[in-house]
């Protein structure tokens, strides 16, 4: 088959493996403890690097904008900066990645040892459905667990642009100036913006990794190469939808 042709066959197969998740989520009540333990997991994987990462940003963030915004006397506005920053754009961006990266390379390695190991066709000689048993926890934990990693992202991040703000000599922003900024500019529909994306990016990373996971075939050594292929369709997912989810928000008003 020639490039083309796998292309709309794999985006097929991937269209059907979500109409099939959202489908089996109606078994989500009798899934509940399965679906826990992926929310926990997926907090555990991620909650020390995700408050490394988002406290650094927003320092950085601070640091690089604020001796700028001194120059034209304008340095109070660096708490709203920061703020939209982070809700609108770097805050679910980099917690999708850090989920992809770190969960979703998880979620493949793991289907893809069971394909390989013919797990998944034991389970349909037990009449037990793969997708329901399998994809649909892992698929409702990510759109649970990642707009909960964007908040917590947020407000770390929030914090690391005001102490930098604070303690540096040239922006020397206080706190209690920083934060009246940040929430004068950053209203709930910026918050739920950065939602929304983090929404459909737990939706692409749950359902990529699962498929990659699921089509693994022949050894121990295509396990690595499937996981490898999971994260790096889910990071060009992730930018690709970023862009015409921004563009739709815009065109909608609502960014």
């Amino acid at each position: 088959m020639n490039s083309v042709t796998v292309f709309f066959q794999t985006t097929g197969e991937i269209i059907k493996l979500l109409m099939e998740s959202i489908f089996w989520c109606k078994e989500a009540l009798g899934n509940r403890e399965k679906i826990f333990k992926q929310v926990v997991e997926i907090g555990n994987r991620t909650l020390p690097v995700a408050a490394l990462i988002s406290l650094f940003i927003g320092g950085v963030l601070a640091l690089q904008s604020g001796p700028t915004l001194a120059q034209f006397g304008i340095e109070e506005n660096i708490g709203g900066i920061v703020g939209l920053s982070f809700v609108k754009e770097l805050g679910p961006v980099m917690a999708s990645v850090l989920v992809a990266g770190r969960v979703g390379s998880a979620m493949a390695a793991e289907l893809g040892s069971m394909s390989v190991y013919q797990e998944i066709d034991a389970l349909k000689t037990m009449d037990i459905n793969p997708i329901r048993f399998l994809v649909m926890p892992r698929f409702i934990a990510c759109i649970i667990s990642l707009p909960l990693l964007v908040i917590y992202m947020d407000v770390i991040g929030w914090f690391g642009g005001a102490l930098v703000s604070s303690v540096n000599p040239d922006i020397h922003v206080p706190f209690s100036v920083y934060y009246r900024n940040l929430s004068e500019l950053v209203d709930f529909s910026d918050v739920l913006n950065g939602l929304v994306k983090a929404t459909i990016f737990g939706i692409i990373i749950s359902i990529v990794s699962c498929y990659v996971g699921l089509k693994t075939r022949g050894g121990p050594r295509e396990i690595g190469t499937s996981v490898t292929k999971a994260v790096v369709l889910s990071f060009i997912l992730i930018l690709v939808f970023d862009y015409f989810i921004t563009r739709l928000l815009i065109l909608l008003n609502l960014d």
